[in-house]
């Protein structure tokens, strides 16, 4: 089945939302939540619905968001089923001076997006992670990380032999 229009919305819907940030702040953003929303932050943070998602964003546009925008490019779009997508983006949020994210500020995300009675598709999942790719297997700090972990691992099993005992 072609669903390239569908995906087409889906992109839309994404360059839309990055737009409103900036445009409009939170109150704009939760549009383009579904009211039982999910919001994974990349620290860990749970928002639960949108009224808690408007909330902390609103907070944030306040605060240390004030004057932000949002970038960000979807990697990918896979269907679930004709009215649900997995969407994986990168962004970043930028201050008004910065025209490119710090490769250090770059986040993944990954949304579930459902398609309403209204024929829109809503974020209803969002999850939000930093990039933080760890050093090659083979630099020095690896191969000193991993020697530091087997001699851990050898005490505590010279410690706690039963454990092992299967």
């Amino acid at each position: 089945m072609d669903r390239s229009t569908d995906e087409a919305a889906i992109r839309r819907m994404f360059e839309a939302l990055c737009e409103a940030w900036a445009r409009e702040g939170a109150s704009a953003v939760d549009a383009f939540y579904t009211p039982d929303s999910d919001y994974v932050t990349f620290d860990g943070s749970w928002l639960r619905g949108r009224e808690a998602n408007r909330r902390a964003h609103e907070e944030l546009f306040a605060g240390v968001l004030a004057g932000t925008r949002l970038v960000g490019e979807v990697e990918g779009v896979r269907f679930l089923g004709p009215d649900t997508a997995v969407v994986v983006s990168t962004g970043a949020v930028l201050w008004p001076w910065q025209k490119a994210a710090p490769a250090g500020r770059r986040s993944r995300q990954t949304l579930v997006v459902t398609r309403g009675d209204d024929g829109r598709w809503r974020v209803a999942s969002f999850q939000n992670t930093r990039v933080q790719p760890l050093p090659r297997s083979d630099s020095p700090f690896m191969r000193l990380f991993a020697a530091v972990l087997r001699i851990r691992l050898a005490l505590w099993r010279w410690r706690h032999p039963a454990a092992l005992a299967c």
